[in-house]
Protein backbone atom coordinates (compact mmCIF):
# COMPACT_ATOMS: atom_id res chain seq x y z
CA UNK A 1 0.00 0.00 0.00
CA UNK A 2 0.99 3.14 -0.46
CA UNK A 3 1.37 6.24 1.85
CA UNK A 4 -1.75 8.19 0.69
CA UNK A 5 -3.92 4.84 0.89
CA UNK A 6 -2.73 4.39 4.53
CA UNK A 7 -3.21 7.75 6.00
CA UNK A 8 -6.83 8.02 4.25
CA UNK A 9 -7.68 5.23 6.19
CA UNK A 10 -5.75 6.10 9.51
CA UNK A 11 -7.85 9.80 9.04
CA UNK A 12 -11.06 7.54 9.55
CA UNK A 13 -10.06 6.39 12.82
CA UNK A 14 -8.22 8.75 14.28
CA UNK A 15 -9.48 12.74 15.93
CA UNK A 16 -6.50 14.22 14.20
CA UNK A 17 -9.46 16.36 12.37
CA UNK A 18 -12.53 15.98 13.56
CA UNK A 19 -14.42 14.41 16.52
CA UNK A 20 -14.74 10.43 16.68
CA UNK A 21 -18.07 8.88 18.55
CA UNK A 22 -16.53 7.03 21.79
CA UNK A 23 -19.46 5.96 23.02
CA UNK A 24 -20.57 5.83 27.11
CA UNK A 25 -17.68 6.44 28.93
CA UNK A 26 -16.98 2.96 31.17
CA UNK A 27 -14.68 4.72 33.99
CA UNK A 28 -13.82 1.92 35.54
CA UNK A 29 -11.61 0.68 32.42
CA UNK A 30 -10.05 4.20 32.06
CA UNK A 31 -9.07 4.91 34.85
CA UNK A 32 -7.01 1.30 35.44
CA UNK A 33 -5.65 1.89 31.98
CA UNK A 34 -5.02 5.87 32.63
CA UNK A 35 -2.77 4.21 35.75
CA UNK A 36 -1.47 1.83 33.87
CA UNK A 37 -0.37 4.21 31.24
CA UNK A 38 2.09 6.19 33.42
CA UNK A 39 4.28 2.86 33.87
CA UNK A 40 7.21 1.82 30.71
CA UNK A 41 5.25 -1.08 30.10
CA UNK A 42 3.15 -2.01 26.91
CA UNK A 43 -0.46 -2.13 27.66
CA UNK A 44 -2.81 -5.20 26.35
CA UNK A 45 -6.44 -4.75 26.42
CA UNK A 46 -8.24 -8.38 26.11
CA UNK A 47 -11.48 -9.98 26.05
CA UNK A 48 -14.44 -11.04 24.45
CA UNK A 49 -15.34 -9.78 20.52
CA UNK A 50 -18.45 -7.33 21.37
CA UNK A 51 -17.40 -6.30 24.45
CA UNK A 52 -16.26 -3.01 24.26
CA UNK A 53 -12.35 -2.74 23.93
CA UNK A 54 -12.72 -1.06 20.54
CA UNK A 55 -14.59 1.97 22.37
CA UNK A 56 -12.61 2.14 25.52
CA UNK A 57 -9.39 2.35 23.26
CA UNK A 58 -11.37 5.57 21.95
CA UNK A 59 -12.40 6.85 25.40
CA UNK A 60 -8.88 6.41 26.38
CA UNK A 61 -7.34 8.39 23.86
CA UNK A 62 -9.97 10.95 24.11
CA UNK A 63 -8.80 11.48 27.88
CA UNK A 64 -5.20 11.68 27.02
CA UNK A 65 -6.23 14.46 24.67
CA UNK A 66 -8.33 16.37 27.46
CA UNK A 67 -5.49 15.94 30.29
CA UNK A 68 -3.58 18.13 27.31
CA UNK A 69 -1.67 15.62 24.64
CA UNK A 70 -1.67 16.80 21.19
CA UNK A 71 -3.87 15.02 18.96
CA UNK A 72 -1.19 14.44 16.71
CA UNK A 73 0.79 12.40 19.24
CA UNK A 74 -2.13 9.91 19.43
CA UNK A 75 -2.20 7.11 16.51
CA UNK A 76 -5.09 4.46 16.54
CA UNK A 77 -4.92 1.67 13.85
CA UNK A 78 -7.91 -0.80 13.78
CA UNK A 79 -6.70 -4.06 11.41
CA UNK A 80 -10.42 -5.31 11.13
CA UNK A 81 -10.67 -2.46 8.25
CA UNK A 82 -10.58 -4.53 5.29
CA UNK A 83 -8.75 -1.67 3.67
CA UNK A 84 -5.59 -3.11 4.91
CA UNK A 85 -5.02 -5.97 2.75
CA UNK A 86 -2.12 -7.50 3.72
CA UNK A 87 -1.49 -7.76 7.80
CA UNK A 88 2.13 -8.02 8.86
CA UNK A 89 5.12 -6.64 10.68
CA UNK A 90 6.32 -4.81 7.66
CA UNK A 91 2.78 -3.31 7.17
CA UNK A 92 2.96 -2.32 10.37
CA UNK A 93 6.24 -0.70 9.68
CA UNK A 94 4.40 0.95 6.62
CA UNK A 95 1.77 2.72 8.79
CA UNK A 96 4.43 3.93 11.81
CA UNK A 97 6.20 5.76 9.14
CA UNK A 98 3.41 7.54 7.22
CA UNK A 99 1.81 8.83 10.58
CA UNK A 100 5.26 10.12 11.34
CA UNK A 101 5.54 11.83 8.18
CA UNK A 102 2.41 13.57 7.71
CA UNK A 103 1.75 14.06 11.09
CA UNK A 104 4.65 14.68 12.17
CA UNK A 105 4.43 14.09 16.26
CA UNK A 106 6.67 15.86 19.29
CA UNK A 107 8.26 13.33 21.88
CA UNK A 108 7.16 9.93 22.51
CA UNK A 109 3.21 9.40 20.74
CA UNK A 110 0.90 7.23 22.07
CA UNK A 111 0.15 3.93 19.23
CA UNK A 112 -3.05 2.20 19.64
CA UNK A 113 -3.22 -0.80 17.72
CA UNK A 114 -6.48 -2.70 18.02
CA UNK A 115 -7.19 -6.40 17.25
CA UNK A 116 -3.85 -6.78 16.71
CA UNK A 117 -3.93 -10.37 16.60
CA UNK A 118 -5.04 -10.09 12.52
CA UNK A 119 -1.29 -9.12 12.15
CA UNK A 120 1.73 -11.66 11.99
CA UNK A 121 4.25 -11.16 13.89
CA UNK A 122 2.95 -7.97 15.32
CA UNK A 123 4.65 -8.90 18.56
CA UNK A 124 7.91 -8.42 17.08
CA UNK A 125 7.43 -4.95 15.82
CA UNK A 126 5.80 -3.79 19.42
CA UNK A 127 8.85 -5.39 21.42
CA UNK A 128 11.18 -3.43 19.08
CA UNK A 129 9.87 -0.21 19.15
CA UNK A 130 8.97 -0.71 23.12
CA UNK A 131 13.11 -1.35 23.89
CA UNK A 132 13.82 2.14 21.75
CA UNK A 133 11.76 3.58 23.42
CA UNK A 134 9.55 5.42 20.32
CA UNK A 135 5.95 4.84 21.69
CA UNK A 136 3.73 4.48 24.49
CA UNK A 137 1.70 1.11 23.07
CA UNK A 138 -1.96 0.08 24.10
CA UNK A 139 -3.00 -3.04 21.95
CA UNK A 140 -5.86 -4.72 21.88
CA UNK A 141 -7.14 -8.47 20.66
CA UNK A 142 -10.52 -10.80 21.02
CA UNK A 143 -8.29 -14.01 21.78
CA UNK A 144 -6.46 -14.57 25.61
CA UNK A 145 -4.10 -16.32 22.84
CA UNK A 146 -2.49 -12.69 23.67
CA UNK A 147 -1.90 -13.20 26.76
CA UNK A 148 -0.01 -17.07 26.35
CA UNK A 149 3.21 -18.51 27.38
CA UNK A 150 4.71 -17.93 24.19
CA UNK A 151 3.44 -13.99 24.86
CA UNK A 152 4.44 -13.92 28.15
CA UNK A 153 8.37 -15.42 26.94
CA UNK A 154 8.05 -12.68 23.99
CA UNK A 155 7.16 -9.41 26.17
CA UNK A 156 8.59 -10.62 29.03
CA UNK A 157 8.40 -7.89 32.38
CA UNK A 158 7.27 -5.18 29.13
CA UNK A 159 3.69 -5.56 29.26
CA UNK A 160 0.64 -4.94 31.42
CA UNK A 161 -2.64 -6.95 31.41
CA UNK A 162 -6.59 -6.20 31.88
CA UNK A 163 -9.45 -8.25 30.65
CA UNK A 164 -12.72 -6.18 29.31
CA UNK A 165 -15.75 -7.72 29.96
CA UNK A 166 -19.75 -6.31 28.77
CA UNK A 167 -21.37 -4.42 30.86
CA UNK A 168 -21.23 -4.79 34.95
CA UNK A 169 -25.06 -4.05 36.11
CA UNK A 170 -23.43 -0.83 37.28
CA UNK A 171 -22.36 0.03 33.74
CA UNK A 172 -25.36 -1.36 32.30
CA UNK A 173 -28.11 0.70 34.46
CA UNK A 174 -25.67 3.90 33.39
CA UNK A 175 -26.44 2.82 29.47
CA UNK A 176 -29.79 2.64 30.56
CA UNK A 177 -29.90 6.83 31.81
CA UNK A 178 -30.37 5.57 35.34
CA UNK A 179 -27.49 8.42 37.20
CA UNK A 180 -26.80 6.30 40.77
CA UNK A 181 -24.53 8.62 42.48
CA UNK A 182 -24.65 6.89 46.17
CA UNK A 183 -26.57 4.32 47.48
CA UNK A 184 -29.66 6.87 48.41
CA UNK A 185 -29.94 6.88 44.69
CA UNK A 186 -30.06 3.43 44.40
CA UNK A 187 -32.97 3.09 47.42
CA UNK A 188 -34.86 5.91 45.43
CA UNK A 189 -34.93 3.87 42.09
CA UNK A 190 -34.81 0.44 43.27
CA UNK A 191 -38.35 0.11 41.03
CA UNK A 192 -36.39 1.04 38.26
CA UNK A 193 -33.40 -0.90 39.19
CA UNK A 194 -35.27 -4.10 39.22
CA UNK A 195 -36.64 -4.08 36.47
CA UNK A 196 -33.38 -3.44 34.46
CA UNK A 197 -32.30 -6.68 36.30
CA UNK A 198 -34.81 -8.70 34.64
CA UNK A 199 -33.49 -7.58 31.27
CA UNK A 200 -30.31 -8.08 32.18
CA UNK A 201 -30.18 -11.74 33.10
CA UNK A 202 -31.86 -12.29 29.54
CA UNK A 203 -30.37 -10.17 26.98
CA UNK A 204 -27.03 -10.23 28.63
CA UNK A 205 -24.80 -6.77 28.62
CA UNK A 206 -23.05 -6.64 25.39
CA UNK A 207 -22.75 -2.94 24.92
CA UNK A 208 -24.37 -3.08 21.09
CA UNK A 209 -26.51 -5.23 22.72
CA UNK A 210 -28.76 -3.16 24.86
CA UNK A 211 -28.65 -0.02 23.20
CA UNK A 212 -30.33 -1.23 20.05
CA UNK A 213 -33.27 -3.20 19.14
CA UNK A 214 -32.94 -6.55 17.09
CA UNK A 215 -31.11 -8.13 20.28
CA UNK A 216 -31.42 -11.84 19.62
CA UNK A 217 -30.22 -11.36 16.02
CA UNK A 218 -27.24 -9.13 17.10
CA UNK A 219 -26.80 -12.13 19.46
CA UNK A 220 -26.24 -14.83 17.07
CA UNK A 221 -23.96 -12.65 14.38
CA UNK A 222 -21.68 -12.78 17.70
CA UNK A 223 -22.02 -16.34 17.89
CA UNK A 224 -21.15 -17.09 14.59
CA UNK A 225 -18.49 -14.28 14.65
CA UNK A 226 -16.73 -15.83 17.88
CA UNK A 227 -16.70 -19.17 16.41
CA UNK A 228 -15.68 -18.77 12.86
CA UNK A 229 -13.28 -15.34 13.42
CA UNK A 230 -11.32 -16.08 16.59
CA UNK A 231 -11.83 -20.27 16.47
CA UNK A 232 -12.68 -21.52 13.38
CA UNK A 233 -10.31 -19.09 11.27
CA UNK A 234 -7.62 -18.98 13.52
CA UNK A 235 -6.60 -22.57 14.52
CA UNK A 236 -8.35 -24.04 11.33
CA UNK A 237 -10.95 -26.10 12.53
CA UNK A 238 -11.58 -28.91 10.42
CA UNK A 239 -14.49 -30.35 12.55
CA UNK A 240 -16.42 -26.78 12.38
CA UNK A 241 -20.17 -28.62 13.30
CA UNK A 242 -18.67 -30.57 15.89
CA UNK A 243 -17.17 -27.30 17.51
CA UNK A 244 -20.75 -25.53 16.75
CA UNK A 245 -22.30 -28.35 19.07
CA UNK A 246 -20.23 -28.00 21.35
CA UNK A 247 -20.77 -24.10 22.05
CA UNK A 248 -23.90 -24.56 21.86
CA UNK A 249 -23.94 -27.64 24.29
CA UNK A 250 -21.83 -25.48 26.46
CA UNK A 251 -24.35 -22.28 26.06
CA UNK A 252 -27.47 -25.06 26.72
CA UNK A 253 -25.62 -25.90 30.10
CA UNK A 254 -24.02 -22.92 32.14
CA UNK A 255 -23.78 -22.99 35.73
CA UNK A 256 -23.73 -26.64 35.08
CA UNK A 257 -20.79 -29.77 35.77
CA UNK A 258 -19.32 -31.15 32.77
CA UNK A 259 -16.83 -33.88 32.06
CA UNK A 260 -14.90 -34.15 28.74
CA UNK A 261 -15.64 -37.94 28.57
CA UNK A 262 -18.78 -37.53 29.02
CA UNK A 263 -19.87 -36.03 25.86
CA UNK A 264 -17.80 -38.22 23.97
CA UNK A 265 -20.77 -40.27 22.97
CA UNK A 266 -23.23 -36.92 22.35
CA UNK A 267 -20.42 -35.36 19.93
CA UNK A 268 -19.18 -38.85 18.30
CA UNK A 269 -15.38 -37.55 19.24
CA UNK A 270 -12.89 -38.43 21.53
CA UNK A 271 -12.54 -36.75 25.13
CA UNK A 272 -9.03 -35.47 23.78
CA UNK A 273 -10.66 -33.43 20.81
CA UNK A 274 -13.09 -32.54 22.76
CA UNK A 275 -10.76 -31.22 25.58
CA UNK A 276 -8.89 -29.41 22.64
CA UNK A 277 -12.14 -27.23 21.63
CA UNK A 278 -13.30 -26.70 24.96
CA UNK A 279 -9.89 -25.05 25.39
CA UNK A 280 -10.62 -22.62 21.85
CA UNK A 281 -13.91 -21.81 23.15
CA UNK A 282 -12.18 -20.45 26.28
CA UNK A 283 -9.61 -18.61 24.75
CA UNK A 284 -12.19 -16.50 22.74
CA UNK A 285 -13.96 -16.04 26.15
CA UNK A 286 -17.10 -17.47 24.88
CA UNK A 287 -16.91 -19.93 28.40
CA UNK A 288 -15.13 -19.93 30.95
CA UNK A 289 -14.49 -22.97 33.24
CA UNK A 290 -14.43 -23.30 37.27
CA UNK A 291 -13.28 -26.10 39.00
CA UNK A 292 -13.58 -27.46 42.11
CA UNK A 293 -11.75 -26.70 45.31
CA UNK A 294 -9.61 -29.70 46.69
CA UNK A 295 -6.38 -28.95 48.33
CA UNK A 296 -4.87 -31.88 45.93
CA UNK A 297 -4.33 -30.24 42.58
CA UNK A 298 -4.76 -34.01 41.22
CA UNK A 299 -8.19 -34.18 42.64
CA UNK A 300 -8.88 -31.01 41.47
CA UNK A 301 -7.90 -31.50 37.88
CA UNK A 302 -10.16 -35.03 37.56
CA UNK A 303 -13.37 -33.33 39.29
CA UNK A 304 -15.94 -32.33 36.97
CA UNK A 305 -15.69 -28.69 36.07
CA UNK A 306 -18.74 -26.06 35.92
CA UNK A 307 -18.96 -24.37 32.72
CA UNK A 308 -20.29 -20.51 32.57
CA UNK A 309 -21.09 -17.80 29.53
CA UNK A 310 -19.69 -14.66 29.08
CA UNK A 311 -22.90 -13.39 28.61
CA UNK A 312 -26.16 -14.80 29.48
CA UNK A 313 -27.90 -12.69 26.56
CA UNK A 314 -25.86 -15.28 24.66
CA UNK A 315 -26.48 -18.28 26.45
CA UNK A 316 -30.41 -17.64 26.39
CA UNK A 317 -30.30 -17.27 22.55
CA UNK A 318 -28.23 -19.96 21.53
CA UNK A 319 -28.98 -22.37 24.46
CA UNK A 320 -32.12 -22.61 26.06
CA UNK A 321 -35.51 -20.90 27.46
CA UNK A 322 -34.70 -17.78 29.36
CA UNK A 323 -37.62 -18.40 31.82
CA UNK A 324 -37.36 -22.20 32.43
CA UNK A 325 -33.63 -21.63 33.77
CA UNK A 326 -33.61 -18.44 35.54
CA UNK A 327 -31.61 -19.79 38.94
CA UNK A 328 -28.40 -21.20 36.32
CA UNK A 329 -28.51 -17.62 34.57
CA UNK A 330 -28.68 -15.84 37.74
CA UNK A 331 -25.86 -18.10 39.09
CA UNK A 332 -23.51 -17.28 35.45
CA UNK A 333 -24.36 -13.19 36.11
CA UNK A 334 -22.90 -13.80 39.92
CA UNK A 335 -20.01 -15.51 38.22
CA UNK A 336 -18.97 -12.97 35.83
CA UNK A 337 -19.16 -10.32 38.82
CA UNK A 338 -16.60 -12.41 40.24
CA UNK A 339 -14.55 -12.53 37.24
CA UNK A 340 -13.97 -9.07 36.99
CA UNK A 341 -12.96 -8.96 40.63
CA UNK A 342 -10.21 -11.33 39.50
CA UNK A 343 -9.56 -9.90 36.12
CA UNK A 344 -7.91 -6.74 38.55
CA UNK A 345 -6.67 -8.78 41.15
CA UNK A 346 -4.14 -11.41 40.55
CA UNK A 347 -4.39 -12.84 43.82
CA UNK A 348 -8.14 -14.08 43.40
CA UNK A 349 -9.34 -17.61 43.15
CA UNK A 350 -12.44 -18.70 42.06
CA UNK A 351 -13.85 -22.43 42.87
CA UNK A 352 -16.77 -23.97 43.86
CA UNK A 353 -17.28 -27.02 46.54
CA UNK A 354 -18.70 -30.36 46.85
CA UNK A 355 -18.52 -32.57 49.63
CA UNK A 356 -18.59 -36.38 49.07
CA UNK A 357 -22.62 -36.56 49.38
CA UNK A 358 -22.29 -34.21 45.99
CA UNK A 359 -23.92 -31.38 48.56
CA UNK A 360 -22.52 -28.19 46.43
CA UNK A 361 -21.88 -24.43 47.10
CA UNK A 362 -21.76 -22.15 44.04
CA UNK A 363 -18.44 -20.57 44.90
CA UNK A 364 -15.30 -20.55 47.09
CA UNK A 365 -13.78 -17.29 46.87
CA UNK A 366 -9.80 -17.48 48.00
CA UNK A 367 -7.62 -15.03 48.06
CA UNK A 368 -3.94 -15.70 48.17
CA UNK A 369 -3.64 -18.89 50.63
CA UNK A 370 -6.96 -17.64 52.72
CA UNK A 371 -10.44 -18.54 51.65
CA UNK A 372 -12.13 -15.44 51.62
CA UNK A 373 -15.95 -16.12 50.96
CA UNK A 374 -18.36 -18.45 50.30
CA UNK A 375 -21.53 -17.64 47.87
CA UNK A 376 -24.35 -19.60 47.50
CA UNK A 377 -27.09 -18.41 44.60
CA UNK A 378 -30.61 -19.72 45.37
CA UNK A 379 -33.10 -17.71 43.02
CA UNK A 380 -35.97 -18.81 44.95
CA UNK A 381 -35.92 -18.92 48.52
CA UNK A 382 -40.36 -19.52 49.01
CA UNK A 383 -40.05 -22.94 50.49
CA UNK A 384 -38.96 -23.33 53.91
CA UNK A 385 -37.10 -27.12 52.89
CA UNK A 386 -35.48 -24.89 49.94
CA UNK A 387 -34.14 -22.47 52.56
CA UNK A 388 -33.34 -25.78 54.94
CA UNK A 389 -31.35 -27.46 52.42
CA UNK A 390 -29.40 -24.39 51.18
CA UNK A 391 -28.28 -23.37 54.76
CA UNK A 392 -27.00 -26.77 55.81
CA UNK A 393 -24.78 -26.95 52.66
CA UNK A 394 -23.60 -23.57 53.41
CA UNK A 395 -23.07 -24.38 56.87
CA UNK A 396 -21.21 -27.50 56.53
CA UNK A 397 -18.77 -25.45 54.32
CA UNK A 398 -18.19 -22.87 56.52
CA UNK A 399 -16.82 -25.70 58.86
CA UNK A 400 -14.28 -27.08 56.85
CA UNK A 401 -13.35 -23.91 55.71
CA UNK A 402 -13.37 -22.06 59.04
CA UNK A 403 -15.62 -19.29 58.41
CA UNK A 404 -18.27 -17.38 60.30
CA UNK A 405 -20.06 -15.94 57.51
CA UNK A 406 -21.91 -16.95 54.52
CA UNK A 407 -23.75 -15.50 52.14
CA UNK A 408 -26.98 -16.61 49.76
CA UNK A 409 -27.56 -14.23 46.63
CA UNK A 410 -31.71 -14.29 46.02
CA UNK A 411 -34.30 -12.85 43.99
CA UNK A 412 -36.33 -11.28 46.69
CA UNK A 413 -35.40 -12.36 49.95
CA UNK A 414 -32.89 -10.35 52.08
CA UNK A 415 -32.03 -10.62 56.18
CA UNK A 416 -29.47 -12.16 58.01
CA UNK A 417 -30.13 -15.38 60.03
CA UNK A 418 -28.05 -16.87 63.47
CA UNK A 419 -27.24 -20.53 63.18
CA UNK A 420 -25.07 -20.89 66.31
CA UNK A 421 -21.49 -18.97 66.36
CA UNK A 422 -22.30 -18.77 61.95
CA UNK A 423 -24.50 -16.06 60.46
CA UNK A 424 -26.01 -16.27 57.36
CA UNK A 425 -26.75 -13.15 54.94
CA UNK A 426 -29.40 -12.96 52.33
CA UNK A 427 -29.26 -10.55 49.80
CA UNK A 428 -31.06 -10.00 46.25
CA UNK A 429 -29.10 -10.08 43.14
CA UNK A 430 -29.15 -6.33 42.17
CA UNK A 431 -28.34 -5.66 45.48
CA UNK A 432 -24.84 -7.73 46.02
CA UNK A 433 -24.34 -6.46 42.27
CA UNK A 434 -24.53 -2.82 43.31
CA UNK A 435 -22.62 -2.90 46.53
CA UNK A 436 -25.76 -2.43 49.21
CA UNK A 437 -25.24 -3.86 52.36
CA UNK A 438 -28.33 -5.67 53.90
Amino acid sequence: MDKNEIIKILEDWNFWRRGLDSGIKRPFYIDKLTKLLQTNQILIITGARRSGKSFIMRQLAKELTMEGVESNNILMVNFEDPRFTELNAKTLQNIYETYLEFLNPSGQPYIFLDEVQEVKEWEKWVRTVHELRKAKIVISGSNAKLLSGELATLLTGRHLDLTIFPLSFEEYIIFNNISIKDQIDIINRHIEIKGLIKKYLEFGSFPEVVLTEGKNQILLNYFEDILNKDIIRRFRIRKAEKLKSLAKFYLANISSPITFSSMEKFLETSADTIEKFSSYLETSYLVFFLKKFSFKVKEQEKSPRKVYAIDTGLANTVGFRFSENIGKVAENIVFLALKRKQATNPYLELYYWKDVHHHEVDFVVKEGLKIDSLIQVCWELNRLETKNRQVKVLIKAMDEFKLKEGLIITEEYEGKEKIKDKEIIYIPLWKWLLGVRT
